[in-house]
């Protein structure tokens, strides 16, 4: 009956709000009880996006793009378009600099750690699509999202994928695939020698680059 909408919206919104919490519980180490999830930082960007998404999809832009502006304050720098497709139970960890586009579409048990840009290639790549056409990401289900990873374009992410810390994606991944950034250089200074003197290597680049990149991504997998 019409009369029974708001009550199941309410039912559905009170589920979704207790499903929130026990992904916080399960995925944080730090958090112990649901009591305690209602202070993570990922549930006001969450909370807010859902209700800027369904404004923005009635044609509210400038609400909903208050509300998540407002989301953004509250969650310590998330900034989820209202725009954007996330699936249920996404857990944002730490909450602090992640980007989700406005065309990025994000599945179902995605973990999503700071700093993680889901963004478009820039304006002057943008400007030459057709109309409508996409600019951001599409992520699968069971993707992992390391801390400082950026996805840029209209690329295709699959399901149970893993992309290390500090990765840079532009073409799509594979189900299943892991994406890992190349290791930092350890230089050893020689005694008596000071901090900018030179070593006969750029600093931050290794003299075998494919050969730690190789062994990057052998460690990944064993891990």
């Amino acid at each position: 009956m019409p009369g029974r909408r708001p009550e199941r919206l309410l039912a559905r919104a009170v589920a979704t709000a207790r499903e929130d919490l026990g992904v916080i519980v399960a995925r944080d180490p730090s958090v112990r009880r649901r009591r305690e999830a209602l202070l993570h930082p990922a549930l006001p960007a969450l909370w807010t996006y859902r209700l800027a998404h369904g404004l923005h999809l009635r044609g509210h832009r400038l609400a909903a793009r208050l509300v998540g502006n407002l989301g953004r304050l509250a969650s310590g720098g998330v900034e989820i378009h209202p725009g954007a497709t996330l699936g249920r139970r996404v857990f944002v960890d730490h909450g602090s600099g992640v980007v989700i586009g406005e065309m990025a579409v994000v599945g179902d048990d995605v973990t999503i750690y700071h700093q993680v840009t889901l963004g478009a290639v820039g304006w002057w790549r943008d400007n030459g699509r057709a109309p409508g056409a996409r600019r951001h990401p599409v992520v699968g289900d069971r993707v992992v999202l390391g801390a400082g990873a950026t996805v840029l374009g209209p690329v295709l992410i699959g399901d149970d994928a893993l992309i290390g810390a500090g990765a840079l994606v532009t073409e799509d991944v594979p189900a299943g695939a892991r994406v890992t950034a190349p290791p930092g250089l350890v230089t050893v200074r020689r005694p008596g020698q000071s901090t900018g003197q030179s070593t006969g290597q750029t600093p931050g680049q290794s003299p075998e680059p494919d050969r730690i990149l190789e062994e990057s991504i052998e460690y990944a997998a064993e891990h």
